[in-house]
């Protein structure tokens, strides 16, 4: 499949403020009354990825993705459009975010999703999902469909 690149339909991304003083800085990832009900978050989860390293490509059927880029590095963020309904279906797009570009990102389910920490020290990705790893007491099976061990994956990262 021939991606082509371009905005996709239902991912928001948000440029996320720091604000700093002489205690230190904050920042807000996200605020119940800017989110639709259906994405408001279930749990959360931060995660720390080195230098050079990727996560994905894979997508949920059910699950949509409210990550939260705010460094300490940077990364290319890769979005795919596979749900077939979509009026954006086979569009691709890729985006630097994280130190210097602080940045939230809804990915909704059906939406294939990566990235990689293109910076020099290792980054830290928040994410707030709208669905719980493994349901209730991690009894379900995983939402998640990976596509970044298959040599014929279609989602391919520069």
């Amino acid at each position: 499949m021939e991606f082509v690149t371009g905005p996709i339909n239902g991912v928001v991304i948000k440029h996320l403020v720091r604000h700093s003083d002489q205690r230190g800085w904050l920042v807000e990832l996200y605020r119940n009354d800017e989110l639709e009900y259906e994405f408001l978050p279930a749990m959360s989860y931060v995660s720390a990825t080195e230098p050079g390293i990727a996560r994905g490509p894979h997508e949920h059927r059910d699950q949509a993705d409210l990550f939260c880029f705010i460094g300490p590095s940077v990364f290319r963020l890769y979005l795919w459009d596979a749900r077939a309904w979509s009026p954006t279906n086979g569009r691709k797009m890729v985006v630097e975010v994280g130190e210097g570009k602080l940045t939230s990102v809804l990915v909704p389910a059906g939406v294939v999703h990566a990235y990689k920490n293109i910076g020099t020290v290792a980054g830290w990705v928040i994410n707030l999902p709208n669905r719980l790893y493994a349901g209730k007491g991690r009894r379900e099976p995983v939402d998640e469909i990976r596509h970044e061990n298959d040599p014929h994956s279609p989602y391919v990262m520069d």
